[in-house]
């Protein structure tokens, strides 16, 4: 339990600097109704562009479904798959019509085909660099273990890429504090040594709700043009 609060202090120290109108705007926005509208497997079968689109990328189990169900608060959106990498296509999900939300396939997974990873890899390189509605790339990091190669490959398309990304530590209550707080530390320096990474990383437990709403008003700010 003490390091329970100790994580949901850290998170508020984490949006300390947020207004209570920004908050709000979070909570707002993710109180919308959310729901799967498209899959796409291959480029041509993107949807039209159609406002603006929040990409969520990650490892197999960095638990993406999690953070994305956590933060609509349908704990069915987003199915997490056991088996890993079986999810191999952009899954998009309509956010109250102001918003789609887009959960790209987990990389670096051990079972899948070399053909599968370099299709795979290809097409999202593809997305990433031509898709003009995508406003931001949220790069998840789970915080219980190393960043892995797999992590810095997807770091280094990202900036080939020219897209701005941002990095979210997941599972943070699989952590003590000195340990996250060491994490975190770590992370930053990463960021700060790719050109399109984000200076601010987040912090967030989809157990315990820790961060959750701080990345809620961290994406409605983006929405709303309040940040760049």
């Amino acid at each position: 339990m003490a390091d329970h609060a100790q994580h949901e202090a850290h998170a508020a120290e984490d949006g300390a600097h947020l207004s209570e109108a920004e908050i709000e705007a979070g909570r707002l926005l993710f109180a919308r109704p959310c729901r799967f509208v498209h899959a796409a497997q291959r480029l041509e079968q993107l949807p039209p562009v159609a406002g603006l689109e929040i990409a969520f990328a990650g490892r197999s189990n960095v638990g993406k479904s999690s953070l994305l169900n956590a933060l609509t608060g349908q704990h069915g959106l987003a199915r997490a798959s056991n088996q890993p990498g079986r999810t191999r296509q952009l899954n998009f999900f309509d956010l109250g019509e102001r918003l789609l939300l887009v959960d790209m396939p987990g990389y670096g997974y051990a079972q899948a085909a070399k053909a599968v990873k370099a299709d795979w890899q290809g097409m999202m390189f593809d997305y990433l660099r031509g898709r003009p509605s995508l406003r931001r790339v949220l790069l998840l990091l789970d915080a219980r273990i190393e960043i892995k190669p797999a992590d810095i490959a997807v770091m280094d398309l990202l900036d080939r890429a020219a897209v701005t990304y941002q990095l979210v530590l997941t599972k943070t209550d699989g952590c003590k504090p000195p340990a996250l707080a060491r994490k975190e530390a770590a992370v930053i320096a990463l960021a700060r040594a790719h050109p399109a990474a984000h200076p601010q990383i987040l912090s967030t437990s989809s157990s315990t709700g820790a961060g959750i709403e701080i990345l809620r008003a961290a994406i409605a700010a983006l929405l709303d043009g309040l940040v760049a």
